[in-house]
């Protein structure tokens, strides 16, 4: 697939049109994922059959499990290696891999993990869906401990933060994950992959053999002494402060002056802003924060934005999930409002603009 040309000595990346679970795949060997393990389920089987084809070539390792679980269980032990390793899946087969990416976590390795979420609980539908915002937030699996979660609103996104999720996940020593949904996956749209340099980091601690030059490295998430493991889940948050004071984004929209402010992200964001631009040409002031970390969840940007502001909208395609975390970070200072749609349901930019002229449009 030809993605540059040079032109007198100017690099000029091509547009290619892909879809997006296509996309997350290739930007995924060009960021040097080397190892990919991952189980078929819809909406995110053409990521899975794109590694197929192009991992060996591109001298990598692709193995479709048995199951989730086995998947998972295979990422803990190529990253352990010190090798970049992915996952993918959808929302049932994430709570299928909880357990492994606890262990994951609990061992200080570096992953990324792909979710393009369908709607549920249970088997739900394959419609695109944002209700695993709690699960990939709160309590991704048990004990104490944090994902980085990026939450992507367009294909080009979703390649650009794949390698940012890498990056991260190797300096941290932790897993990442895209929080993308059956939209963004199945959408087309023209993309560029930019000359992708990853960040190297030594990995002195990774199982990849001794060679006699020092001792065994020893990869595990068992403590039987209770101080111990104390004091490795507290240092692991003092990393999570650091990623918290550092790693936070979010995309503010007309918000200098906005009376009336919508919070959404992901595919919502995008339906959210046509809403927003609509309220502006009816006069009526409104912006756009959009998350794009929901972890770290980009609590000062939401404080920011909304200084203007007498009321907040939250849009979500889920019940409302995101919305507490908006609430804590405003601490409860202005009304903060909820519109959403579940089971596979995408809001409409018409509805979303009618909830901004109940909230805000009259005053």
């Amino acid at each position: 697939m030809p993605l540059q040309n040079i032109h007198k000595g100017v690099v000029i990346l091509e547009r290619n049109l892909m879809k997006g679970n296509e996309a997350l795949a290739e930007a995924a060997i060009r960021a040097g994922c080397k190892c990919f393990f991952g189980y078929p389920i819809t909406p995110q089987t053409e990521l899975s059959a794109y590694m197929a084809k192009r991992m060996e070539k591109a001298g990598g390792v692709f193995l479709q499990a048995e199951s989730e679980i086995a998947a998972i269980n295979m990422v803990l032990g190529a990253a352990a290696t010190g090798v970049r390793a992915m996952t993918s899946s959808s929302s049932p087969g994430i709570s299928l891999k909880s357990e492994g990416i606890s262990y994951i976590a609990g061992s200080d390795l570096p992953c990324v993990i792909i979710n393009v979420q369908r709607g549920g609980p249970g088997l739900g539908g394959i419609q695109p869906s944002q209700a695993d915002y709690w699960q990939a937030t709160k309590a991704l699996g048990h004990g104490d401990f944090h994902l980085l979660v990026y939450a992507p609103a367009s294909v080009q996104e979703m390649i650009n933060m794949l390698t940012k999720a890498f990056d991260l996940a190797d300096e941290y020593r932790m897993p990442a994950m895209i929080l993308a949904d059956g939209l963004l996956g199945q959408m087309m749209e023209p993309v560029t992959f930019p000359e992708i340099k990853a960040n190297v980091v030594e990995k002195p601690w990774a199982t990849n053999g001794h060679q006699f030059k020092r001792k065994h490295n020893i990869v595990n998430s068992l403590y039987l002494q209770p101080d111990g493991l104390q004091k490795t889940v507290q240092d692991r948050f003092v990393r999570y402060e650091d990623i918290k004071k550092k790693h936070s984004e979010a995309e503010l929209y007309k918000t200098e002056d906005a009376d009336i402010v919508v919070v959404a992200y992901g595919a919502t964001a995008r339906v959210a802003k046509s809403a927003v631009n609509k309220a502006r040409e009816a006069g009526i002031k409104a912006g756009l924060i959009r998350p794009m970390t929901l972890w770290p969840f980009p609590e000062k940007q939401i404080v920011e934005g909304t200084k203007a502001a007498s009321d907040v909208l939250v849009v979500e395609m889920s019940m409302g999930q995101m919305v507490d975390d908006v609430k804590l970070s405003l601490e409860c200072s202005k009304p903060v409002h909820f519109f959403g749609r579940t089971g596979g349901v995408i809001p409409k930019p018409t509805e979303i603009f009618d909830e901004i002229i109940k909230i805000g449009g009259a005053k």
